[in-house]
């Protein structure tokens, strides 16, 4: 159970491989907002495979075996909010430049997320362009580190 203090987010696929692959010093500040309680992640089934694709891809000079992939996709598990229940919301989201992007728009809304976490130009761009609309924000992890709530 969620308290009143717990922001819900979502993290696109970049951050999640900056998370769990590369321990990426940007994702601290989340990672200690989600110990200590602070923020819900959470992901769906379209979101979770995407993941999964990537989990496979070589990043540079790393590429994870199977045992390392399925290591990252548990620890990602372990990390979500396991129970949220999907919204409706009678609200049309924007049409995002990359059509691949438009599913963290949509769980962001069906989660009832308050930030969309990412790196993506394309849904930064949104992100800007929609600002008064969209419920909630969108924003690299450091600017969200950055304007976090205390």
């Amino acid at each position: 159970m969620l308290s009143q203090m717990t922001r819900r987010l979502v993290l696109d696929t970049n951050v999640w491989i900056d998370w769990l692959v590369f321990d990426d010093r940007s994702i601290a500040p989340l990672a200690a907002a989600q110990a200590e309680g602070a923020i819900a992640l959470c992901i769906d089934a379209p979101c979770e495979a995407e993941l999964v694709r990537a989990l496979g891809y070589r990043f540079g000079k790393v590429a994870l075996d199977a045992n390392a992939q399925a290591a990252c996709l548990a620890r990602c598990r372990a990390l979500v909010e396991p129970a949220w229940k999907p919204r409706r919301v009678a609200l049309r989201l924007p049409d995002c430049r990359d059509p691949d992007d438009q599913k963290f728009l949509a769980l962001a809304l069906a989660c009832g997320a308050q930030a969309l976490i990412t790196r993506d130009r394309a849904l930064l761009e949104t992100g800007r362009r929609w600002k008064k609309t969209l419920p909630f924000a969108i924003a690299t992890p450091r600017a969200w580190a950055a304007r976090r709530p205390p």
